[in-house]
């Protein structure tokens, strides 16, 4: 059974529409839109700042959502997938995001909607991301602005795709 617990009382908001892998752990100010996904290992922890997360948002195995007590929340929107052991810490990720496996994303990162953040690289404090671009390495850079087919092919196939998976489990 999921751990999901209130911090100070504030409870956890988790529609009927959502699938809660039975060890993931959500704790504290989290709220979270319809048809979202939190997978095994994953830990989504609003126990010192709020975590707001659109509609279908993925949040793959052994990742962690996080923030900075009394100075960043974490805000995530619509059509995101954040993948394996990625860490989402304190920033703003706006809508149709793939935030790859491992990645970091630090406090204060803003993510432009339609982009994606490369498998392992590091968003330093503070990047804005621009709308449209692929981010990699370490520290992560631009490399290239995204296509039509990636966006499609990756950024909308994967979000499908969990929204598809968790089914299975229901």
């Amino acid at each position: 059974m999921p751990v999901i617990l209130p911090v100070k009382g504030v409870h956890p908001q988790i529609p009927e529409s959502c699938f809660v892998a039975p060890n993931a752990t959500i704790v504290g100010d989290v709220m979270m839109g319809k048809d979202c996904s939190v997978w095994f290992n994953a830990v989504v922890r609003g126990d010192v700042n709020k975590i707001r997360m659109g509609d279908k948002v993925n949040v793959q195995d052994g990742a962690c959502i996080h923030c900075t007590y009394e100075k960043t929340e974490t805000n995530i929107g619509n059509n995101v997938s954040i993948g394996h052991n990625a860490i989402v810490h304190g920033c703003t990720v706006e809508d149709n995001v793939l935030i790859g496996m491992g990645a970091i994303v630090m406090d204060n990162v803003e993510i432009g909607q339609n982009s994606i953040i490369a498998a392992g690289a590091v968003v330093l404090e503070g990047t804005k991301v621009p709308a449209g671009s692929i981010f990699a390495g370490v520290p992560a850079k631009k490399v290239k602005d995204i296509s039509q087919e990636l966006l499609s092919g990756e950024v909308q196939r994967i979000a499908n795709n969990y929204l598809m998976y968790s089914s299975w489990f229901k």
